[in-house]
């Protein structure tokens, strides 16, 4: 049901199965230890980089699939995206798979827009089984939105490194935890930021938008979660949503962590601001958080993953950077009592 501008699902929703899959230097970060699998090919064994994203989402599909003991014929629906021109690294990740297919695009809030979009079909009983899936690449992402890598252009300090990195979650009816309770749509919010190496100021805008419609609709206080995760605002992004939500009378100090900051370490990997693209979030929730949670470590999080919903052509044009935050609330067995 809705709640003010948040949904709450009739019934907490299983995240039946997960797996990450991460690129060698995320592999080398301080995260390692988490991940399902450290790929050091940065091709997956392709010719191109742009199938080897393709190739990086569809096996880590296929590992959740793996260790929930799944077949694909199990699966009702893929929610899938990613960076690429039209959402292409995720229509060719899964068109073998004969599983009906939701591109969506949120830029690197995609993986809370996924498990939005898999819990809905599982709470409305469309589906008993969705996979909400999301990748990027470093090299792809270089090629469609900045430079080509043999150019050798510097990189500002408030740059961010795009992860070469997937995760992938199944959503279902029936389960154990970690659960998906409800969450939040965001809000496009656009303070003009024109800057495509500053995506961090771009986005922290929605980010405490969407933290703070939720803690309103649901008459919570930071105190009551855990954690509260953003996606890739990064080492820049970060302590402006603090300022943010200060502002406004909210302290998150406490409880905020981000998964731009956390995914490689700054002093030794030279990343600037930390890391980007859908799949750092998407790989950090499900090796890092949704263990977690499974082990009832944790009880209560909220996913607040962040998009700059630019592309190649709108800076181009004169075009400021529009951003969007989702979230997902995701708790633990013993959480449910929340």
């Amino acid at each position: 049901m809705r709640i003010g501008s948040s949904i709450a699902f009739s019934q907490p929703r299983s995240i039946y199965s997960f797996a990450s899959v991460v690129g060698q230097k995320e592999g080398e970060g301080p995260m390692k230890q988490y991940f399902d699998r450290i790929e050091k090919d940065p091709t997956f064994g392709e010719k191109n980089w742009e199938k080897a994203e393709s190739r990086l989402q569809s096996e880590t599909l296929a590992l959740a699939l793996q260790k929930g003991r799944l077949q694909q014929i199990d699966i009702d629906c893929i929610v899938a995206g990613d960076l690429i021109n039209q959402c292409t690294g995720s229509s060719f990740a899964v068109r073998d798979t004969k599983i009906p297919y939701l591109g969506v695009y949120g830029a690197c809030s995609t993986m809370a827009e996924s498990l939005l979009v898999a819990g809905i079909l599982t709470d409305g009983g469309y589906s008993s089984k969705s996979a909400a899936v999301t990748s990027s690449h470093f090299s792809t992402a270089e090629r469609q939105f900045r430079f080509p890598l043999s150019y050798g252009g510097q990189r500002t300090p408030t740059a961010q490194w795009t992860c070469t990195a997937s995760g992938a979650a199944v959503v279902s009816a029936e389960g154990g935890a970690p659960f998906l309770v409800g969450g939040c749509i965001g809000k496009i919010a656009d303070l003009g930021v024109t800057d495509t190496s500053n995506m961090g100021a771009a986005m922290a805008p929605a980010a405490a938008d969407t933290i703070m419609r939720y803690l309103q609709d649901t008459q919570t206080k930071p105190e009551d979660y855990d954690a509260i995760v953003t996606g890739d605002l990064g080492n820049v992004g970060s302590p402006l949503l603090l300022d943010l939500l200060l502002k406004q009378g909210i302290n998150i100090r406490t409880q905020h962590q981000d998964c731009g900051s956390l995914m490689f370490d700054e002093q030794t990997q030279d990343t600037h601001a930390g890391g980007s693209g859908c799949g750092c979030s998407a790989s950090i929730l499900c090796g890092y958080y949704l263990p977690k949670l499974q082990n009832n470590e944790i009880h209560r999080i909220l996913f607040a993953a962040t998009g700059a919903l630019l592309s190649a052509m709108s800076p181009q044009q004169g075009e400021s950077i529009p951003g969007i935050c989702h979230l997902a609330e995701l708790r633990s067995q013993e959480g449910l009592t929340c």
